[in-house]
């Protein structure tokens, strides 16, 4: 990761006719919802046509933008949010004017799109061999359009390094809030979270919907449950520890859980304990190993494996990251 402590990283919200309203303000009300711990904003976010035309939404308004494509030339991140432009969405195709647009993206700049952007990156061919994700409603089109692509529509997003794709409309809030993550840690990502009131953390990998997201009857459900968790993170809870906590059959309990979470018992342990580490990692001054114990990974060997799996760095190198915190003007992936 390039880091710069005299510039704010630029972010270009690149706005293409029909553009599905909702994506096109999640990047600037999160993202500019970041800030540092002195109240620093993080992030210069503008949003830009492909030309100086007011842009169509596809809910009932047209909106008139303060930017045009060059705000592209400058940008350290640029972020394509849904559209339903025909070229793209179904004939694969790119029109001249988001092509000329494209074509003045830095070539050391990171892209990222949300919900049906992906069709716009894919038509412009940033996602052959790559994988990527977009809305599930769409995934067939998608694949028909785009079979160079690894698609994987069950995920909420996903992060190839320099290219990054959301699933539907609010994965685009994770999204974002796991970039401020990656960029700035955890503390901002949690800031820019708690100001627009939304959860700080989905993973990418979890499913894009879950089947039954209220418990039934009424009930609180395992809720109670991962609240009682997330304080005993550092002790070993079994499956069977958990259950009982929940007055609930294993089986039952793991069928509920699923239900509400979209994951199993344990795959969600990991993700809170994984989450617990990196917190610690870049707030505090403890060895690995005594990270790895309150986070309740266990050793350090434990917490290298799971902490590369899941973000593909070490403890060592993902603390230094952190450490001191600056502002980066450019994203690269770290080795």
């Amino acid at each position: 990761m390039c880091k710069n402590l005299a510039m704010t990283h630029r972010v270009a919200v690149l706005a293409i006719d029909e553009a599905v309203g909702y994506d096109l303000t999640i990047p600037p009300q999160v993202m500019r919802a970041a800030v540092d711990s002195a109240g620093e904003p993080l992030y210069e976010v503008v949003v830009c046509g492909v030309d100086a035309k007011p842009v169509r939404m596809t809910t009932g308004f047209t909106a008139l933008l303060d930017h045009g494509p060059e705000a592209l030339e400058t940008a350290d991140t640029v972020i394509v949010p849904g559209t339903r432009s025909p070229g793209p969405r179904l004939l694969g195709t790119l029109p001249g004017d988001i092509a000329a647009a494209l074509a003045r993206v830095r070539p050391d700049a990171r892209v990222m799109s949300i919900c049906t952007g992906a069709f716009v990156l894919g038509a412009a061919g940033l996602l052959d061999g790559r994988p990527a994700t977009t809305h599930w409603k769409f995934a067939d089109e998608f694949r028909e359009l785009y079979p160079a692509v690894r698609l994987d529509p069950d995920v909420l997003f996903v992060d190839d390094g320099d290219v990054l794709t959301s699933a539907g409309l609010g994965a685009g809030v994770d999204l974002c809030l796991h970039v401020i993550r990656t960029d700035f840690g955890s503390e901002a990502a949690n800031r820019a979270a708690r100001y627009c009131v939304v959860p700080p953390w989905r993973e990418g990998g979890q499913s894009q919907f879950i089947d039954r997201p209220l418990p039934e009857g009424g009930s609180d459900g395992v809720a109670p449950t991962r609240a009682w968790a997330l304080r005993r993170l550092h002790e070993p809870l079994e499956l069977a520890t958990l259950a009982d906590h929940a007055s609930m059959s294993v089986r039952t309990f793991s069928r509920h859980f699923r239900a509400e979470t979209g994951l199993s018992p344990g795959a969600w342990l990991i993700q809170q304990r994984i989450r617990l580490a990196r917190r610690l990692l870049e707030t505090t001054d403890l060895p690995v190993d005594q990270v790895a114990e309150q986070s309740g990974l266990g050793s350090a060997t434990s917490l290298r494996q799971h902490l590369r799996s899941a973000i593909g760095v070490s403890p060592l190198a993902y603390r230094k990251m952190f450490r001191p915190k600056s502002v980066p003007a450019s994203r690269s992936v770290p080795a």
